[in-house]
């Protein structure tokens, strides 16, 4: 792990085992403090259950917790991921919002659940999904660990590609929002809208329309991503008038390829996100 001896920096994109990662919003912290960052998100899928744990444990490590979210949107049967920062935890539209959200996740993994017992996949039930997660935001990915742990694929790449995947015999479609209608969501509730990882999305075209809907950054750095694709990023959200971030998208041991401060940037992107959002 990267030890951050100068300066203060942040990552803004951290997931714990709220949604789909192995790691607990306190161990996140403790992870984060070792690597002397000053500050994270926690980003977990369409849930803030994590967030008063992560809040606490940073209270007492001395790391800066930033409510964060992020939110599962679709256009042009592609997937586009919101990342939402400092919005109104209160009773908010987006807080309102996300209850909604996880009703669907849970609907969405019961109809999986039970296609998958009729293709023949045995001793399968939902609540051995869910209790691999300490929240209701069940996604694919505990589904295909438990496919995996059962014998019936042998990795997880064969999960999704039988089974999961768009196309495979027991995909569903999820909870269907825009991009613009997230965006709508977090700018409605006081917080900042990020399009997540526009390098993987590949949707490029979207973002002035999306900066007409209110998007206020661009996540420029991203793990294992090269610095010629970081500045690209850099320079198309100074086009537009964006601010810079980036974050590690770190999943525990469920995303071996990335780590806590593996991406990061330096906190005045954080201060830029206050003023904007009139912290």
């Amino acid at each position: 792990m990267r030890k951050h001896t100068s300066g203060r920096f942040a990552d803004l994109h951290i997931h714990t085992n709220y949604s789909d990662s192995t790691d607990s919003p306190q161990h996140v912290v403790s992870l984060a403090s070792e690597c002397g960052l000053s500050a994270i998100s926690i980003t977990d899928h369409d849930t803030i259950d994590g967030l008063p744990e992560a809040s606490l444990a940073g209270a007492e490590m001395g790391v800066e917790v930033i409510a964060g979210v992020e939110l599962s949107s679709e256009y042009g049967k592609k997937d586009i991921h919101i990342l939402g920062y400092f919005f109104d935890l209160n009773n908010s539209p987006l807080v309102n919002s996300l209850h909604g959200m996880q009703i669907a996740r849970i609907d969405r993994m019961k109809k999986m659940v039970n296609k998958l017992s009729d293709l023949g996949v045995k001793d399968l039930i939902y609540e051995d999904v869910a209790s691999r997660l300490r929240s209701d935001a069940v996604g694919r990915l505990h589904l295909a660990q438990l496919l995996v742990e059962k014998k019936a694929v042998p990795n997880l790449q064969a999960a999704f590609d039988q089974y999961l995947s768009e196309g495979g015999s027991a995909y569903f479609p999820k909870f269907k929002q825009t991009p613009f209608e997230a965006i709508k969501l977090i700018k409605d509730s006081g917080g900042i809208a990020v399009m997540a990882h526009p390098m993987i999305t590949q949707r490029d075209e979207l973002i002035p329309e999306m900066v007409r809907s209110g998007l206020d950054g661009l996540e420029a750095y991203y793990p294992n991503c090269s610095m010629e694709v970081a500045n690209f990023y850099v320079g198309l959200a100074a086009k537009h008038g964006l601010i810079v971030t980036g974050g590690s998208d770190a999943h525990g041991k469920g995303k071996t390829s990335t780590y806590i401060g593996k991406a990061y940037v330096d906190y005045a992107s954080v201060e830029e996100m206050k003023v904007r959002c009139g912290r």
